[in-house]
């Protein structure tokens, strides 16, 4: 446990922060949309497992325009 002594949770704490509130939103959003660019389960995925970026590359690319 001696490691977490030298984290600077000042820096990782909004960015925790951060990946969270867009993981619920995205999540939330991808339950409500009728269509997506690709199948939903596999937004649901990439908005899981890809930390931070997931959620932001599932508004940019996975929402159907229009």
């Amino acid at each position: 446990m001696d490691f977490l002594e030298g984290i600077s949770w000042g820096v990782i704490a909004p960015i925790f922060i951060i990946q969270l509130i867009l993981l619920v939103i995205a999540l939330i959003d991808l339950s409500k949309i009728s269509q997506t660019n690709g199948p939903k389960w596999v937004w649901v995925l990439v908005i899981i497992f890809i930390n931070i970026f997931g959620p932001i590359v599932y508004f940019i690319f996975g929402r159907k325009q229009g």
